[in-house]
């Protein structure tokens, strides 16, 4: 258990919506739980009731009640949820439709903009019904290849409105990435901008769209929002038309919302598609809301005055989660560009300028800016905020350290972790708790999660597989194109059967809180001992010459050594002092079977677009082995530098 960097006081925890909750539950169903712990336990005993609470504490809008919560949480997959609603997402996101602030855009060099609740559903509804004459139905597919912008959360809505799915990814992504995705889901719609902007660079998006569309014959409108110039021109796609133009002239209408199955299709989402083509993962409707409404007001502590930001493209599912913070009324903060541009401070004077009070990040961001030496609590007035969400990767200790000490001292620091595969989280913030450093705060509610050792045992203060052993509403209702559902057993199911595998090598502390050791397919086994690559990335960030590391095991001699390979500060070279005083840091603080075999320094380190270091790709570039789909990397050309290195010949 780590140190207690942060505490609620009781005035702090008796407003937050997790008491509330709780003292909801204890009237409801006759309990007198005074602490998360306690809370926790019920929701994954007694499911079917937790469940319940939540869909009714979260008022739910349904036009047909549910029957029935769950037929059976052990049937994994393929358990069915919420029996018998009805319901609409869209519906759910614009219940408020007053004048307050729904959405802000802010553009890395552009004014912020923003748009009222009663703007955004107008907006919506108008879009919707242009769709509708445009022959979008229940159950079509709808794209886009937009930057995190109002016109995109408009797009969504109205697509889901209809009761028509939602797919999106990121600009960034190459035309291969492109086609990998939306190539295997056949949209008929596809929304572009055309272009975003990264870096202070202006990046055109109608070229690789152009390409796209005369690949995928499904796709029979084109809507183009133009973005980076304003006199863009539609025509340079086929069956482009602007997005204003594409609008119905209507307004003031009320929106007829498709009321849909509680396991209708809602989101498409991808795998990383690093080591094949992307699995596409298919959310429903109501299982996705619930758990967002669950996880935003619950654990994230979102309420209606409350202005909440995530630094992400919309190729990740942060994207989705960010956005079901429209069904508790907050304020919805949407960025676009380098979250270092014009300087290494940018998204903390966002923070100041727009009053953030929840801000999300990665935690290869945090690490960054610490390397920078940015100090915002010295630079940057962050009276509004109230939390720091942190997810991509493990948090490190001195991470969470950092937080407290040059951002802001009064705040909730939430290491979340989760993934695309459940678009929600397995473990993540306790507004009621303490934040313990390197740790998650808690397993989330309902979310039966334990750690696993290699004979399917659970384990306590000891690091294991990260298994869920009930099902969850968010677990997704099926991959497309898989009809068999064969496609999805082997992604989770196939190590310990009926059980939910997620591939996160983790130990549940003492505390009952959570801690992440990287990817269990990345685990590092020396000598026959697992070792985490996150417990070595975790010393290598206090050497203030490395800017960014990578951890892989290499073949050798019958056994497994590890490599590490760090990109160093520019003009500073990697000297056999360096070498040493990383050797020494890596021994002193973990063990002697953790200091890698051989250090080497490279230009850069790989990146999934979605912000995640690419160990498998590295291995499998260093054993002569094809890495598949590069096109789901942000820098692709750096995997060359782990090709033929004279180094690993010795």
């Amino acid at each position: 258990m780590g140190k207690i960097l942060w505490q609620p006081s009781k005035q702090r925890i008796e407003k937050t919506n997790m008491y509330g909750f709780m003292q909801y539950v204890n009237r409801r169903h006759g309990k007198e739980f005074r602490a998360y712990p306690e809370l926790y336990e019920w929701s994954v005993t007694d499911i079917p009731a937790f469940w319940a609470s939540v869909w009714d504490h979260g008022e739910v809008l349904c036009s047909s009640p549910y029957t029935r919560v769950v037929d059976d949480i052990s049937k994994m997959p393929g358990a069915e949820w919420f029996i018998g609603a009805r319901l609409n997402f869209a519906e759910n996101l614009l219940r408020f439709r007053d004048d307050r602030v729904a959405l802000t855009f802010k553009g890395e060099d552009s004014n912020s903009v923003s748009i009222t609740y009663a703007e955004l559903y107008d907006r919506v509804g108008r879009l919707a019904e242009s769709l509708r004459e445009a022959g979008i139905s229940v159950g079509d597919r709808i794209v886009g290849f937009m930057p995190n912008m109002i016109e995109t959360v408009i797009a969504m809505l109205a697509t889901t409105a209809l009761g028509a799915i939602w797919s999106s990814c990121s600009p960034d992504f190459g035309i291969k990435g492109v086609l990998d995705r939306f190539g295997q889901i056949l949209p008929k719609v596809l929304f572009t901008a055309d272009g975003y902007s990264y870096g202070g660079r202006k990046i055109d998006s109608l070229g690789r769209i152009a390409e796209v569309v005369s690949r995928i014959p499904s796709i029979e409108k084109v809507i183009v929002v133009p973005y980076v110039d304003p006199g863009t021109d539609p025509g340079r796609v086929s069956n482009g038309v602007l997005f204003e133009d594409f609008l119905s002239p209507g307004g003031g209408k009320d929106i007829p919302f498709e009321q849909v199955p509680s396991n209708h299709p809602l989101y498409i989402m991808y795998s990383s598609g690093t080591t094949g083509v992307p699995k596409c993962i298919v959310h429903g409707v109501a299982g996705t809301l619930v758990q967002h409404i669950k996880e935003l007001r619950l654990h994230s502590d979102v309420k209606r005055d409350d202005t909440v930001f995530y630094f992400t493209t919309c190729g990740w599912m942060m994207w989705n989660w960010l956005v079901s913070s429209l069904a508790l009324g907050a304020r919805v903060l949407l960025y676009d560009g380098s979250p270092f541009f014009p300087g290494p401070d940018a998204l903390w004077k966002l923070a100041e300028d727009e009053r953030i009070s929840i801000f999300g990040t990665s935690a290869k961001y945090l690490a960054a800016v610490e390397k920078a030496g940015v100090r915002p609590m010295e630079t940057h007035d962050l009276t509004d905020l109230k939390a720091i969400l942190s997810t991509g990767s493990p948090l490190s200790i001195e991470s969470f350290e950092y937080v407290y000490r040059s951002i802001k001292q009064e705040l909730c620091l939430s290491s979340i972790s989760g993934g695309t595969d459940i678009i929600s989280c397995f473990a993540l913030g306790n507004p009621m708790g303490p934040v313990y450093a390197g740790e998650l705060q808690c397993r989330g509610l309902g979310m039966k999660v334990e750690a696993y050792d290699a004979a399917g045992r659970p384990v306590v203060g000891e690091k294991g597989e990260l298994v869920c052993t009930a099902a969850a509403p968010s677990m997704p209702i099926r991959f497309w194109n898989d009809p068999d559902g064969e496609k999805y057993r082997n992604a989770y199911f196939d190590i310990f059967p009926g059980v939910w595998t997620h591939g996160d090598y983790i130990e549940i502390t003492g505390s009952g809180g959570v801690v992440i050791y990287g990817r269990s397919d990345a685990t590092l086994n020396p000598g026959g001992v697992r070792i985490g690559t996150a417990e070595i990335y975790r010393q290598v960030e206090n050497i203030p010459e490395v800017l960014d590391s990578l951890v892989i095991g290499q073949d050798w001699e019958n056994d497994m050594r590890i490599l590490l390979f760090v990109k160093l500060r520019d003009g500073l070279k990697l000297t056999d002092e360096l070498v040493q005083r990383i050797r020494d840091m890596i021994r002193m603080n973990t063990t002697p079977r953790h200091v890698p075999a051989k250090i080497i320094a490279v230009p850069d380190i790989p990146y999934t677009i979605s912000g995640k270091k690419v160990e498998l790709a590295v291995r499998k570039v260093i054993h002569n082995q094809e890495v598949k789909n590069r096109d789901a990397l942000a820098n692709p050309e750096a995997l060359e530098y782990y090709r033929n290195l004279r180094q690993l010949d010795t």
